[in-house]
């Protein structure tokens, strides 16, 4: 739950972030030190409740004090945030589509990496023994490679049968929103940045989530097919994309299975690097 807080913050601090680009992507009436007092306030809370939620919880503490702290600093971060939009003139979302992107790597997925590591300190434990990256790796990585060429085409194929459908359906089926914000990178630099993101810091993230820690969390709380359909549910809902609900689903459950199989969490992020990889160069060899 804490983990799961301290993601959710992180997103909050990516509003923050999205809030400051967009106040400087055009010319503002306000003034440039208050609103950036406001910015830097909303990012103090934020950072105070993750300082607070990255130290231990034992459970004979009392948790009344501790828990009164945290929403105070959470919901101080949420006031000074939307105090701040408000000193933007127009809409306070984030207009340049990759900036939405980068923004959401480094606040979504890449401050969950560094927020795993405090989780898998406290436990004593680290990533090799955490998620199993000294069993066998070139072994787990070659399955893995071979197991994501394997799945890339009926995945795919699955999700096109989706979009079509929805689309006769009158559902009117909407691309992925960062496979829209792909499309407008036309400089060798954001495509760069893209690409390593979109290819290895997503994947990482997602698979140290999704099969790292809730896949063996909800697995010993419940049972192995709960915890297989479970988060293959939830990695499918994340990705907000209808028509690839199914195909996504599909996926996540292969690449549960994959790391049972293998013991090592390198085999799942091997697919899905190939994965993201392979529908990268797809983008952008459709719009060339």
């Amino acid at each position: 739950m804490r983990l799961g807080v301290c993601v959710i913050i992180g997103m909050m601090m990516g509003a923050v972030a999205g809030t400051i680009v967009r106040y400087f992507e055009t010319p503002q009436n306000s003034s440039v030190i208050a609103f950036l007092a406001l910015a830097a306030a909303a990012f103090a809370s934020y950072v105070g409740a993750l300082v607070m939620l990255a130290r231990p919880w034992p459970l004979e503490d009392r948790y009344l004090g501790k828990l009164i702290g945290l929403l105070t600093l959470i919901y101080a971060g949420i006031l000074f945030t939307w105090l701040s939009s408000k000193l933007i003139k127009g809409d306070a979302e984030v207009k340049n589509p990759i900036s939405v992107l980068l923004l959401s790597l480094a606040f979504f997925q890449g401050l969950a990496l560094v927020m795993v590591h405090f989780f898998l300190r406290e436990h004593g434990t680290g990533w090799r023994e955490g998620f199993g990256l000294g069993i066998r790796p070139w072994h787990a990585l070659l399955i893995g490679i071979c197991a994501g060429a394997l799945v890339l085409y009926p995945v795919l194929g699955l999700n096109g049968f989706f979009f079509h459908l929805f689309d006769k359906l009158s559902l009117h089926p909407h691309e992925q929103q960062q496979v829209e914000i792909l499309r407008h990178a036309d400089s060798l630099l954001a495509r760069v940045a893209l690409g390593f993101g979109t290819v290895f810091i997503a994947p990482v993230a997602e698979e140290v989530i999704f099969r790292g820690i809730l896949y063996p969390v909800i697995k010993r709380r419940f049972s192995q097919q709960i915890a297989l359909w479970g988060t293959a549910c939830l990695f499918g809902a994340i990705h907000l994309n209808l028509a690839g609900f199914v195909p996504l689903m599909l996926l996540a459950v292969i690449l549960a299975m994959l790391y049972e199989y293998t013991g090592n969490l390198l085999a799942p992020i091997a697919v899905h690097c190939v994965f993201n990889a392979a529908n990268f160069v797809a983008l952008y060899m459709q719009q060339n």
